[in-house]
């Protein structure tokens, strides 16, 4: 009997939090102490019942395998990581006897306990959605220590199902692992591959053994350009890996995907083993040039990294280019669908012209059905549903704000000068003069635990249930409570905490033209954290001023300076859903000019301290290195036309956090902050040498106290972390602050975690004084 050929139409992944964030919920809960385990493994498996049900009626099928297997409490690379047994060693007394680890213990490697830190966060190529870094050293003791993925696979089959599970490739889990803290120097964690690649041939054979026809392995490691192992042994290891996985004797079918870009020199080496399918991002990536091959090619031309409808009928015609390439192909999406979110038939808030443009994961799984008719039936059989979107991209082209004169003319008429500000030094000697700060001057990075009662106001405010007056009076009492707790705890430079802010980008995209913004479309950022990407869908202006109102009534409260705080345009455009239509530079400038025109508004105030906070400036990076440099360029440039319009005497902040920085440390310094913070907590200070060879000269707050993990640091952690930055960094560019925002902590945790900080700062400052 033959092998079932690989689905027509397919998709590679699902958004996996639930339509109304059900399993964060439902997490969150367990964490709480409040609903057991069982309770949590019933929610969970009843989102993957009505997933794949969901699936099915938008036009998958229930038996070709196309519905693929990819559900995860938290993390896909964690996932991966408890499969093979590679369970940090502080974490070993979570191991039961048999090698495996239960549910709690598989959160407690994500969020930490008592001393344990957690495992290091980092960002998913160039998303916004953060995994957990695998430690892998020469102890890790690879085994299949979890049949988690067996037993969805089983329980899928048992209810009609065949579906396709999915797992972290190989080459990519090993290639975004760190050394463990014990590894010898020169170490990586690719020399463990000859060990790693048995496990995953018995994980293959446990999945033939359980019904499964296809697995997918995800390999976006082997498109990007940007990771620290040379190229030739990137390939080694591919063809490494998949000559020995294909001849695992019996085994599914192996499809690997490789997302986010394309495949480029790792494609022939893939096409060379026995593996029966290939995924080919066609989105970000291109058609390879010379190439053929029998093997399938699953062209992915639907974006699942964005929300446009997009144009169905190219993506028909470069599936129809694909068939040139090889005689079986077959359509999917370009990425997994847990970029985006589920179903824009649910927002009720957005303009039905708006929505017609737009495709979520619902309508994205329709097109990905669409076009695998046109494969089967002929092109005319898709032809009415092509034009339909045609007509939907001639719309949104020619639609009212898509194009404003007025912000293209200033844009335009932009000089060299606009993105420049004075010598460092003289705007140091200025502020010194004007600020008076102490050696490690403490600040926090802007954001306060956002509790209930403030969650309940702004609702109350946005449905009309009290007056804005009443609104205003409650966010100035949280303000008021904010500024007093500082004072109290003895922070030098003041927050006022936010509480008007729904979302770090969000609130300026409601007070923003050329944005919209969604009621039900949340898009998993980490763990169980959500966030609302908001639609970027024309020409960026600031119709009046954002954040004046609150900065200046926060500086009438308080003697000490006040930082006044924005979204910088890089991070503003990262954490949206952007248009496609027009480069991103000039997106990037529109958005820089709207936030030009709100930092002179606040030095006009005088606030003397302002935070452009940029995030996800290494988020974007290209993977190719040929795209780094245009980026570098017009990100940098775009921070600095934002920030570049104020005085010496203006200290211009920005905060980074949660990527690896060190390849674009050059890129930071280039920005001309006054003053950089950045998260380096989690990961104990490894940018730390990157920051001191590189030279750079201006203030530098590398975070001390981890804030995606519930734990408090102690005060002997924290002077730890101080003194390590004392050691390789000069004092006087130190400030000491935590990794990032507090928006997602509890109070209690908050206050004893910055009385902790603040007392550290204060015994190394005693102690550098004496010395």
């Amino acid at each position: 009997m033959s092998a079932p050929a690989f689905p027509t139409g397919s998709i590679l992944g699902y958004p996996r939090i639930g339509p109304r964030r059900e399993l964060k919920k439902a997490v969150e809960s367990f964490w709480a102490g409040k609903t057991t385990v069982d309770e949590l493994e019933a929610t969970a498996a009843e989102l993957r019942a009505s997933t794949r049900e969901r699936l099915v009626a938008l036009g998958l099928k229930a038996d070709d395998s196309s519905i693929p297997e990819a559900f995860s409490f938290y993390d896909q690379v964690l996932d991966a990581a408890v499969t093979v047994g590679a369970i940090p060693t502080r974490f070993a007394d979570l191991v039961a006897e048999d090698g495996t680890i239960d549910l709690a213990g598989y959160f407690t490697i994500a969020r930490g306990a008592g001393q344990n830190t957690p495992a290091e966060m980092t960002k998913w190529f160039d998303s916004n959605y953060h995994y957990l870094v695998p430690e892998i050293g020469p102890e890790t003791d690879f085994h299949l220590a979890s049949d988690r993925l067996l037993r969805q696979v089983a329980e899928a089959t048992t209810s009609g199902y065949t579906t396709r599970p999915v797992i972290v490739g190989p080459v990519t889990f090993l290639l975004l692992s760190k050394p463990s803290e014990g590894a010898p120097e020169g170490y990586q964690p690719l020399d463990r591959l000859d060990d790693l690649l048995p496990v995953y041939a018995e994980l293959l054979a446990g999945l033939a053994a359980v019904g499964a026809d296809w697995v997918q392995l995800d390999e976006p490691g082997l498109v990007s350009e940007s990771i620290d192992v040379p190229r030739e042994r990137v390939l080694a290891a591919t063809k490494q890996a998949y000559e020995l996985l294909s001849s695992v004797p019996i085994r599914p079918q192996i499809f690997v995907a490789a997302p986010y870009n394309s495949l480029g020199d790792a494609l022939p080496v893939l096409d060379a083993t026995a593996i029966e399918a290939i995924q080919l991002d066609l989105v970000r990536g291109s058609l390879p040039v010379g190439f053929s091959t029998t093997k399938t090619l699953v062209g992915g031309v639907i974006d699942g990294h964005n929300i446009w409808r997009g144009d169905l009928a190219g993506a028909f015609s470069t599936l129809e280019s694909l068939l040139e390439l090889s005689p079986s192909v077959a359509v999917t999406t370009s990425t997994s669908l847990f970029h985006v979110p589920h179903d824009v038939q649910d927002e009720p808030l957005l303009a039905d012209q708006l929505k017609n443009w737009l495709a979520f994961a619902d309508q994205k799984v329709g097109q990905v059905a669409t076009l695998a008719s046109g494969l089967i039936d002929g092109k005319a059989a898709i032809q009415g549903e092509l034009d339909a979107a045609s007509a939907a991209l001639d719309d949104r082209h020619s639609a009212v704000g898509v194009r404003d004169g007025a912000v293209r003319e200033r844009a335009a008429a932009l000089t060299e000068s606009d993105f420049t500000r004075g010598d460092y030094a003289a705007r140091l000697a200025a502020q010194d003069a004007a600020l008076g700060l102490p050696f490690l001057p403490t600040t926090t990075i802007g954001s306060f635990p956002q509790t209930g009662d403030i969650r309940k106001s702004r609702a109350a405010f946005a449905a009309g249930r009290i007056s804005e007056d009443e609104y205003r009076e409650a966010m100035r009492a949280e303000i008021r409570s904010v500024v007093e707790l500082q004072e109290k705890i003895g922070i030098d430079v003041i927050v006022h905490g936010e509480p008007e802010r729904n979302d770090m980008v969000q609130y300026f995209a409601e007070n923003l033209d050329g944005f919209a913004v969604t009621q039900n479309g949340w898009v998993q950022s980490y763990g169980s954290r959500c966030t609302r990407p908001s639609i970027l869908w024309g020409d960026v202006s600031r119709p009046s001023p954002i954040t004046v109102e609150w900065s200046t009534y926060t500086q009438t409260l308080t003697p000490k300076p006040v930082k006044g705080m924005l979204t910088g345009p890089v991070t503003i455009l990262a954490w949206s859903f952007v248009r496609d239509d027009q480069p991103l530079r000039d997106t990037a400038n529109q958005v820089a000019l709207a936030l030009r025109d709100e930092i002179v508004d606040l030095e006009a105030a005088g606030i003397g301290i302002i935070q452009v906070d940029e995030p996800a400036l290494r988020e974007l990076l290209p993977l190719k290195k040929k795209d780094q440099a245009d980026y570098l360029d017009w990100s940098v440039g775009s921070f600095r036309l934002a920030t570049s319009g104020v005085g010496e005497a203006t200290q211009i902040h920005t905060h980074l956090c949660y990527s690896e920085f060190g390849v674009v440390i050059d890129a930071i310094d280039k920005l001309d902050a006054d003053v950089t913070s950045i998260e380096a907590a989690r990961s104990k200070m490894e940018v730390v040498p990157d920051i001191q060879s590189s030279g750079f000269g201006r203030g530098i707050g590398p975070g001390v106290y981890d804030i995606h993990s519930p734990r408090v640091p102690s005060v002997d952690e924290v002077t730890q972390l101080i003194e390590l930055a004392l050691g390789s960094i000069p004092e006087r560019q130190i400030w000491v602050n935590p990794d990032c925002g507090l928006k997602t902590r509890g109070y209690d945790e908050t206050v004893e975690s910055l009385t902790n900080v603040i007392t550290a700062t204060r015994a190394v400052r005693e102690a550098h004084v004496h010395a």
